[in-house]
């Protein structure tokens, strides 16, 4: 667990974070902690992995609140449409793609060489969708 530096409050400005409603905030803290080497600012209420330069927030889903009318938050359904998903950049995909796969991590296919990236797709715990690119250098 990291300290209370690593916790996404700005001092200043705006920062960007990720919030998924997962099914088991365990299984998906560990997920995104162990395949991205991220760091677990918090265990739970929101679980909180810092990701590189962001951060990942993950809680379970819920109905609506005071802040949130008419909002219930859930995990996508196996063969949901994917409306977004997350993009990450990565310096060497064939290195990221065998670690992860060495990890458990379940791609749809293996990197494939788009001209201008190689990339290739990821699924997490709860079904979200996780692009994996890297640039080659064509843009």
């Amino acid at each position: 667990m990291a300290d209370g530096n690593d916790f996404p409050a700005p001092v200043e400005g705006l920062l960007v974070t990720h919030f998924l409603t997962v099914r088991d905030v365990a299984v998906s803290r560990e997920f995104y902690a162990n395949i991205f080497g991220g760091t677990v600012v918090r265990a739970e209420n929101p679980a909180t992995v810092k990701v590189a330069n962001t951060w990942i927030i993950m809680n379970p889903g819920g109905g609506p609140t005071s802040d949130k009318p008419d909002v219930t938050l859930t995990a996508p359904e196996p063969g949901d449409p994917v409306s977004a998903f997350l993009n990450v950049r990565v310096a060497d995909i064939d290195a990221f793609y065998a670690d992860a796969v060495a990890k458990g991590g379940q791609f749809l296919t293996a990197p494939i060489d788009r001209q201008a990236e190689v990339r290739c797709y990821l699924r997490d715990p709860d079904g979200y969708l996780i692009e994996i690119g890297q640039t080659t250098g064509l843009l």
